[in-house]
């Protein structure tokens, strides 16, 4: 007769010892991702931080500065809208928006796991920040602050960094979704509908 103990407890033990090592593994993975996402959201913001506080020390009440022509110049506007200047009426609104996305975006981060929505949320979370901290810093009040722009492209709008990183990492989203990849690392795939009687 087997003693208590004896017999297969070492191969039962074997699958919880490699389940046990596949979470750690994922565990780790999603560090990475996680620490990719901050240092790609902290690089945004610095930029556009940076970018801010030094066109406003040189440029703003100056002339524009034209970088092509008459088709790019620098010129400081403070914009109490969204992004290219939309809806400036809505100012504690769209402080609000900026807020809610942050908030969505760490959400999203418990299961982050790949690397392109890593980086694309990071570019999202950076400019977001960038924008929410002119909402709050700047005049003419808390929640109430005007967006510091200064790109302006002829026939289009006048834009910053941070609207930029927001505009990129949008579009790395939807090129993602578009893709079937999910946040989580797994793919999707749309089925196509069926016919009739199918």
């Amino acid at each position: 007769m087997s003693a208590p103990g004896d017999g297969p407890e070492p191969a039962a033990a074997a699958p919880a010892a490699g389940a046990t090592a596949a979470s750690g593994a994922r565990a780790a993975l999603r560090r990475r991702r996680l620490g990719v996402l901050f240092s790609v959201a902290l690089l945004a913001y610095l930029i556009d931080l940076g970018s801010k506080l030094l066109v406003v020390a040189r440029l703003e009440g100056r002339s524009p500065i034209k970088v092509i022509g008459e088709v790019m110049t620098l010129q400081v506007i403070r914009n109490p809208g969204a992004a290219f200047g939309m809806g400036q009426t809505m100012t504690v609104v769209f402080t609000l928006i900026a807020s809610a996305v942050i908030v969505v975006i760490w959400r999203i981060s418990r299961r982050l796991y790949s690397l392109p929505w890593a980086i694309a949320l990071g570019l999202l979370l950076g400019g977001a920040l960038g924008n929410l901290t002119d909402r709050i810093f700047r005049s003419p009040g808390i929640f109430r602050g005007h967006v510091v722009d200064f790109i302006s492209v002829q026939h289009f709008a006048v834009f910053n960094l941070a609207d930029s990183a927001i505009v990129c990492g949008g579009i790395l989203v939807v090129l993602l979704s578009f893709r079937g990849s999910n946040p989580d690392g797994s793919t999707h795939r749309t089925q196509p509908a069926k016919a009739d009687g199918e």
